[in-house]
């Protein structure tokens, strides 16, 4: 390895270290909740180790123990996990020219919504080695993090394991709230996708819809309400 890649990695595993600590308590939530579901720790582990994606991750595991079909899985990934697509699009735009097309299928994969900021974030070109770099702890974290809250939910009593379980969706609440603060646009998004969630919860005409589709359609339904009444205007999108 070349001097420059070397610190070039190893910058970028420095980026990653507040990444990865945070990925590893949310993951660990993410373990115990998929053995409360039924998973074994280490299906729960292979998940996040291919995977790496904290919604989409949890959306699919309420399709799994609901037993549903593989297309609402698909369809469920496809809508919520293609932000990672515009962000790919948007980083693209940094790469400096020794990223090859290998380069970019391997750091695709890699590709989240932090560490997309950190790297948005640089003053300059980005190479091959920092993502790499940038993306290794926060793998290594989040696969770390599934793994150990898997067997520690495999040990644990069933009302102190299904109380950690819920505390995924903490992180959730504290992603939206702060931009929901401060847009009035976010607010409706999410009060839309939440009003609509309980209307397939409770509403007995919609018992027989599968979770998956029930998370499909609200998705679907929240965010081109957020299209049509809260348009982007141009001068705001540069």
């Amino acid at each position: 390895m070349k001097e420059t890649e070397k610190l070039g990695f190893m910058e970028g595993l420095k980026d990653g270290i507040p990444i990865g600590l945070g990925y590893l308590s949310v993951s660990f939530s993410f373990g115990i909740s998929a053995v409360s579901k039924g998973l074994s720790w280490l299906a729960a582990t292979i998940i996040s180790l291919t995977n790496l994606t904290s919604a989409g991750q949890v959306a699919g595991l309420t399709i799994i123990a609901a037993t549903g079909t593989l297309i609402e899985m698909a369809l469920a990934q496809l809508i919520i996990n293609m932000r990672y697509s515009l962000m790919s699009l948007s980083l693209s735009q940094r790469l400096d020219s020794s990223f090859t097309l290998p380069h970019r299928f391997i750091a695709s994969f890699g590709i989240t919504d932090e560490i997309f900021a950190a790297a948005s974030g640089k003053g300059r070109d980005i190479t091959p080695a920092y993502m790499y770099g940038i993306i290794s702890l926060p793998v290594v974290c989040w696969t770390l993090g599934t793994l150990l809250g898997g067997i520690a939910g495999s040990i644990m009593p069933d009302m102190l394991r299904n109380s950690l379980g819920i505390a995924i969706y903490g992180m959730f609440i504290a992603i939206f709230i702060p931009p929901a603060r401060k847009s009035v646009g976010v607010l409706v998004t999410v009060a839309i996708a939440a009003g609509l969630s309980c209307c397939f919860r409770f509403i007995p005409l919609f018992e027989q819809l599968s979770s998956g589709f029930a998370v499909i359609i609200c998705t679907i339904i929240a965010s081109a309400a957020a299209a049509i009444l809260f348009p982007r205007k141009e001068a705001d999108a540069e």
